[in-house]
């Protein structure tokens, strides 16, 4: 977390002085959102897979389609091993390997990515009923600019089901504006090897 914070204070800085229109794709004025987070999370029925249904635009997935991630609980590391795969823009299989786990000085809800080409990022779990959906918070920020990124998941591979109607409301609610959000599509074509 540290280093992303270093380094995001390092870009700002240098949009910030210079002056310049052009800030990166991840950065944009504002604050992050207020969401909260799920109270009395039990991370053992968070694990299984999930699909992204839809997502803010992450620059640091490389893949645009069929969108999965399998989140197998470790009693160990009080966390989850994570497989997330999709296919790349040009219809290529790819696959991230990593952890999510809560740390120490936050609710188990409030959890850190930790994957080998990512930098660290949070990962609030705002709301979820564990079998058909769960919303998720991704956002730093600093000063006047932040990185914000967010999650629809679904147990099923479905758009516009009931995963997207209950995050959309709960994202309405919290501040963080659901036209910003882009559909993954999940198509005949998709097979899920995450």
């Amino acid at each position: 977390m540290l280093r992303f914070i270093v380094l995001l204070s390092a870009i700002v800085g240098c949009v910030v002085c210079e002056d310049t229109p052009d800030i990166p794709d991840f950065l944009e004025k504002g604050n992050c959102a207020k969401v909260g987070i799920f109270p009395k999370f039990d991370l053992r029925r968070y694990s299984g897979r999930w699909y992204q249904t839809e997502i803010i635009k992450n620059a640091y997935q490389p893949y645009t389609k069929c969108i999965n991630s399998f989140y197998d609980y470790s009693e160990p590391m009080f966390g989850f091993n994570v497989r997330t795969a999709g296919l790349s823009p040009e219809g290529e299989h790819k696959k991230l390997e990593g952890k999510i786990y809560p740390t120490k000085d936050f609710p188990a809800s409030h959890m850190l990515i930790d994957f080998p080409t990512v930098m660290g990022w949070p990962y609030e779990v705002v709301d979820t009923d564990y079998d058909t959906y769960s919303c998720a918070y991704s956002c730093v920020d600093w000063n006047a600019y932040k990185t914000e990124f967010a999650f629809v998941f679904s147990r099923t591979p479905e758009n516009n089901g009931p995963a997207t109607a209950k995050c959309k409301a709960i994202f309405n609610k919290h501040g963080v504006d659901f036209s910003k959000f882009l559909t993954v599509p999940h198509t005949d074509d998709c097979v899920y090897r995450a």
